[in-house]
C-alpha cells in the first residue's frame, strides 16, 4: 500500500463534469483519481497514491475566491493528505489562477508540499511562481503526455523531502531564487565560453537571465485633435446591462464591441461591469467612471475632439493571459484602423 497520500485538484472540465456550462459548480470531492489523475498516479510510482480528488468550476472559484478557497481547503484537509497536486492548467487562465491560489492556501494552512503545472504565459504562473513549484507545460492539453510525467517526477522528490535542483534540471518555472554554488571553473572562463558559443551561433545558456519587458514605441502626437476621431477601449469590463456576450469576470476568453451611438451618459440602468477583480459598486453606479463616455461627448460637443467613435471595445483584464491580451489587442487595433480612428483612450480600473 502506498505510504504517501496525495489529493488532486481539478476544474470542471478535467474533473469530467462538463465544459463552460458547468463552470459554476461548487467544490466537491471524490474518492480516488479522476481523469488525468489516473495517469498522474501511475507516473508517481508505487509509493504514492491519489486518495481523493477535489473538483471546482472555474467561474465559481474566480467569482468567489475567498469562499471557494475555504471550501476547497476543508475538503482537501478531510483526506489528511501528505501532498496536494493541482492541474495541470496549461494556458487556461481561470484554471491556472485557481490552481495557484489553492496550492498557496494549502501550503500555508496544511503545511504540506504542493505542486501544479502551467504554461509560462498563464496569468496564474506569473502570480504564484515565486511561492509554489509550477512545472512548465505546453499551452494546451495536447501536451498532457509530457506534462504528467514531469509533474510526477517532481512530486516524488517534493514528497520525499529531497533537495530540489534548478529549474533547468527539474523542469519547473524559475522562482526568482538565486543560490551561491561552487563551480570547478572560474566565472571569467565560463563567460568566455558562452561568448564564443554565441559568436559561433551555437546553443548556450546564460547564468544570469535578465527579465524581458514588452516595450511599445510611442506613436507621434495627433496634430489636430479638433479633427481627430477618438475611440474608447477598456479592460475594466464595462458592458451593456446583462453582459450580453457573457465576458468572464476573470481570465476573459473574449472581448466585446458595443454601439454607443446617441448615448451621452452610461447609466446604472443600461451599463455595468463584468470585472471580478475590483469592487464593482462604483462602476455599476456610474460606468462613466471606468469608460468616460460622458466626458468624451462633452469634448466632442465643445469641438476639442473631432468625433467620438460610436463603437467601444471591452474585455476583462483580471487574470487574462498575455497571449489572449495580445490577440485581442491585435484584433481591436485592426478594426479601429479600418474605421480610420486617429487615437485610442485605453482605460483600466
Amino acid at each position: 500500500m502506498a505510504s504517501i497520500r496525495v489529493v488532486h485538484y481539478l476544474n470542471q472540465f478535467f474533473g469530467q463534469i462538463g465544459g463552460e456550462e458547468k463552470a459554476d459548480i461548487t467544490p466537491f470531492s471524490k474518492e480516488g483519481p479522476v481523469g488525468p489523475g489516473t495517469a498522474l498516479e501511475n507516473a508517481m510510482g508505487n509509493d504514492m497514491s491519489i486518495i481523493g480528488t477535489v473538483i471546482c468550476g472555474d467561474t465559481y472559484f474566480n467569482e468567489n475566491i475567498d469562499t471557494a478557497t475555504e471550501e476547497i481547503v476543508k475538503l482537501i484537509a478531510s483526506f489528511k493528505p501528505n501532498q496536494l497536486i493541482a492541474g495541470p492548467a496549461f494556458n487556461a487562465g481561470r484554471y491556472g489562477m485557481a490552481c495557484g491560489a489553492v496550492c498557496t492556501a494549502v501550503q500555508e494552512r496544511l503545511n504540506i508540499p504542493v505542486l501544479t503545472g502551467m504554461y509560462e504565459e498563464n496569468p496564474g504562473a506569473d502570480m504564484y511562481k515565486k511561492s509554489i513549484y509550477i512545472v512548465k507545460t505546453g499551452n494546451s492539453a495536447a501536451q498532457m503526455r509530457t506534462a504528467i510525467p514531469a509533474m510526477g517526477r517532481l512530486a516524488i522528490r517534493l514528497a520525499k523531502g529531497e533537495v530540489i535542483g534548478s529549474p533547468a534540471e527539474e523542469g519547473y518555472l524559475a522562482r526568482g531564487i538565486r543560490k551561491n554554488v561552487f563551480h570547478a571553473q572560474r566565472g571569467s572562463a565560463r563567460a568566455v565560453e558562452i561568448l564564443l558559443k554565441k559568436i559561433k551561433g551555437e546553443p548556450f545558456a546564460t547564468e544570469y537571465p535578465m527579465p524581458v519587458f514588452d516595450r511599445v514605441t510611442p506613436r507621434p502626437a495627433i496634430k489636430n485633435l479638433s479633427q481627430a476621431k477618438i475611440a474608447l477601449v477598456t479592460s475594466g469590463g464595462i458592458v451593456p446591462k446583462g453582459n450580453p456576450d457573457r465576458i468572464e469576470s476573470s481570465s476573459a476568453s473574449k472581448f466585446g464591441r458595443y454601439d454607443i451611438s446617441g448615448i451621452n451618459n452610461l447609466t446604472a440602468e443600461t451599463f455595468e461591469t463584468a470585472h471580478g477583480g475590483y469592487d464593482p459598486v462604483y462602476a455599476n453606479q456610474d460606468a462613466d467612471r471606468v469608460l468616460p463616455v460622458d466626458v468624451m461627448r462633452k469634448l466632442e460637443q465643445e469641438g476639442i475632439i473631432g468625433q467620438l467613435h460610436n463603437i467601444y471595445y471591452a474585455t476583462v483584464g483580471n487574470g487574462t493571459s498575455v497571449a489572449n491580451a495580445k490577440k485581442y489587442a491585435h484584433a481591436i487595433g485592426e478594426e479601429l484602423k479600418q474605421a480610420q480612428v486617429d487615437g485610442i483612450i485605453l482605460t483600466s480600473t
